[in-house]
């Protein structure tokens, strides 16, 4: 650990975080964890991340995120099929999966930080874990202050066991070995390209992300090893990170388009009041970003911008700079070296330059992975000559720039015709009164499927439905318009900004007796 880190009103040295990794390690081996083996965590963004992740290392086990916002059933599946040897939990979320507790594995619990209270409103439990207590082996801080600090062999660990999101099916488990040193060397160039983070360079940075999810998780864990200063930001608040910016002269970030919208939304008072000079290289990924929100962002905070696209199975394999984002507006940028793209058509045949089809990666600078516990290997989503699809659809422009029109899933297909949601939701979002926004198909015996559109209108000047289907009607073709307008005032949404469209789509689909 060689980056200082801040949360809340706590600071943390890197030799005080790598004492109590070390000691934790340590602890570790006293209940038979080693190479190989999974710890599964279940906490927010806290220090106790990164002594978990150094001290998993130190061992060469697997540390395994746990989203947080699972319901019990979602997270013990992570638990079982990852065959964890320990949970590690915040107080506050043991109760989630408590009440089904079903294993033998022991549970150390965190004491949720003060800030993490406060940003969250957390209200005090009557009692710490009614359910199964005796599965609870301590409190992590306490526990890991019984043992010394570890003074054995470091052994090589993986890069992690990652779950993906879940969204067409149960998490699936992404492993990898340990990198050789050839290897890590091109992921370093990849992570500089990419991600800004360059050894050598001052990065001072603040964790915006859950860390449960692959990139802020991924970043977390480099800038902490290469890194001056972390700041961890308990939940994403768009003034809070400007107040941040000026406060730690804060050089790199990561984020995501949602979050571009929000600070995009804020007065221009607020906007202006903060020096964010200190900015070097903000990163942003997990969803396509729309072209305005874009120009705007790097027109305030100039051309510091820089978008990579890629997923958990892949790493990240295209990126662009600002100068590239305002030649191609909404392009997701090019394939990095060791990094190639296909455009796959029906059959998986490949397409030419300009036609719309399944995006394909394959990444020589990334380290190959499994599915855990998937026998049947990589499953439908690869292709035998090595390329793998995260299930996005696309088009290469003919310089080699992808563009992504929408998630396969998500599309529309009404009439015959095929219809990307993304496209209306970022038209929705130029649009005042509307502060976010979800565009989906759900039944419609005519045409197959019908766009609906879910509002999280602005309190000040919410939009009617009328003035919504205008609105889009003058900037999109009719087919384009949302037959169904309905309003939220709290879309179902991860800390990254990512809303659960599956829970908005789930009840129309469920009443019709069908799921496409």
């Amino acid at each position: 650990m060689k980056a200082q880190l801040i949360s809340g009103n706590r600071i943390f040295t890197p030799q005080a975080l790598s004492e109590r990794s070390a000691r934790a390690a340590t602890g570790l081996i006293s209940l038979g964890i080693g190479h190989g083996d999974c710890i599964a965590i279940l906490i927010r963004n806290d220090s106790a991340f990164f002594e978990i992740t150094e001290a998993a290392a130190q061992v060469g086990a697997y540390v395994v995120p746990i989203n947080w916002h699972f319901r019990a059933e979602e997270a013990l599946h992570i638990v079982a099929d990852s065959n964890a040897r320990l949970l590690i939990a915040h107080a506050d979320l043991w109760p989630i999966v408590s009440t089904s507790w079903k294993f033998d594995t022991p549970v150390l619990l965190c004491e949720t930080p003060a800030e993490i209270v406060d940003a969250y409103a957390i209200q005090p439990p009557e009692q710490l874990a009614d359910n199964h207590v005796d599965a609870i082996i301590g409190e992590w801080s306490s526990w890991l202050s019984g043992f010394e600090a570890y003074s054995g062999t470091i052994l090589p660990p993986g890069l992690g066991l990652i779950y993906t999101s879940g969204t067409t099916g149960k998490p699936k488990g992404v492993r990898r070995a340990a990198a050789d040193e050839s290897m890590r060397a091109k992921m370093a160039s990849l992570m500089g390209q990419a991600l800004g983070l360059v050894p050598g360079e001052v990065i001072r940075t603040a964790i915006t992300g859950p860390i449960y999810h692959a990139a802020p998780n991924t970043y977390a864990i480099v800038a902490s090893q290469i890194g001056e200063l972390i700041v961890l930001q308990p939940r994403f608040d768009a003034e809070e990170l400007l107040q941040l910016i000026e406060r730690h002269s804060l050089t790199h970030l990561h984020m995501v388009p949602t979050m571009f919208v929000r600070l995009c939304k804020l007065p221009e008072k607020i906007r202006n009041k903060y020096d964010l000079s200190s900015l070097k290289f903000v990163a942003h990924g997990a969803a396509p970003c729309a072209p305005s929100i874009k120009q705007e962002m790097i027109k305030w905070w100039g051309p510091v911008i820089h978008e990579y696209y890629g997923g958990t199975e892949t790493g990240g394999a295209v990126c662009h700079n600002s100068e590239e984002a305002l030649l191609k507006p909404g392009t997701v940028g090019k394939a990095m070296p060791g990094c190639h793209i296909k455009i796959a058509g029906a059959g998986g045949k490949s397409l030419p330059s300009n036609e719309i089809g399944e995006v394909y990666i394959r990444n020589d600078s990334f380290p190959k992975f499994t599915y855990h516990n998937r026998d049947e290997g990589l499953t439908d989503a690869h292709r035998d000559d090595g390329y793998v699809t995260l299930g996005d659809i696309g088009y290469l422009d003919d310089d080699g720039y992808l563009f992504l029109c929408d998630r396969a899933k998500d599309m529309v297909i009404s009439g015959g015709v095929n219809i990307y949601p993304s496209e209306i939701e970022a038209v929705l979002l130029e649009m005042p009164g509307v502060k976010d926004c979800a565009v989906f198909g759900i039944p419609d015996d005519e045409f197959g499927e019908a766009l609906c559109a879910v509002i999280e209108p602005e309190p000040e000047c919410p939009p009617n439905t009328e003035e919504i289907r205008a609105f889009v009607r003058r900037r999109l073709a009719g087919f384009k318009v949302p037959r169904v307008v309905e309003f939220s005032d709290n879309l179902p949404r991860e800390d990254s900004g990512k809303i659960y469209k599956r829970l908005l789509r789930a009840p129309y689909w469920e009443a019709a007796g069908r799921a496409i």
